[in-house]
């Protein structure tokens, strides 16, 4: 089985969960999967809620990398796996998975899967969703505290300690590796439009 894959990143609410929504819902109907980043945060239950809540989730090591690669490679065997399953109110898995099937492109989302090298190398296509900083604050700050019942106080101190200094050590370098930059404020239907011209084109059989 030929497996070709995608890879979607951006900083933290940058606005590439919803670019990559744009895809998918554009490419209904065709042998298309999608990986989240953000179910192969590290298992933290040796460690207790407030070290969970302390832990820094901004750091490429923060994920599991190798599990990651290990699904992607058993993917492009025609193989299914079972992702994992992430809980933000409990900062760490369930012991739920879900089961994702094989498909002929596989997309992985998430801030840093450019900036993985295990990852990044096995990419047929390298996109970057950007978004200015005070955009991204104000998106994280909103989505944090409506969705994930965090307090003000608490996002604002992570995004201090930990998501600014990470996004400019990690994420925003990534940018370099992209092949296609999506903006995400403002009107971007024809880079999506090109992006899943090129998926159609290209990557699918």
């Amino acid at each position: 089985m030929s497996v070709a894959i995608l890879g979607i990143a951006g900083g933290s609410a940058s606005g590439k969960t919803r670019v990559t929504k744009k895809i998918l819902e554009a490419l209904v109907g065709e042998p298309v999967t999608l990986l989240d980043q953000d179910s192969y945060y590290r298992d933290l239950s040796h460690l207790d809620m407030e070290d969970r809540r302390n832990f820094n989730f901004d750091h490429p090591e923060a994920f599991d990398n190798d599990l990651l690669v290990e699904h992607l490679e058993r993917l492009s065997r025609g193989e299914a796996v079972e992702k994992p399953i992430y809980s933000f109110k409990d900062y760490n898995r369930t012991a739920e998975t879900t089961r994702v099937e094989p498909a002929s492109v596989v997309i992985i989302e998430g801030i840093m899967v450019l900036a993985i090298r295990e990852l990044r190398r096995r990419m047929n296509l390298k996109i970057f969703v950007d978004a200015d900083d005070d955009i991204r604050f104000i998106r994280r700050l909103t989505r944090d505290v409506k969705d994930r019942g965090r307090t003000i106080d608490a996002v604002v101190s992570q995004y201090m300690e930990t998501v600014r200094p990470m996004h400019l050590t990690f994420v925003e370098p990534s940018k370099r590796y992209a092949d296609v930059i999506i903006p995400s404020a403002g009107p971007n239907d024809v880079a999506i439009n090109v992006v899943v011209d090129s998926i159609r084109q290209h990557l699918l059989p």
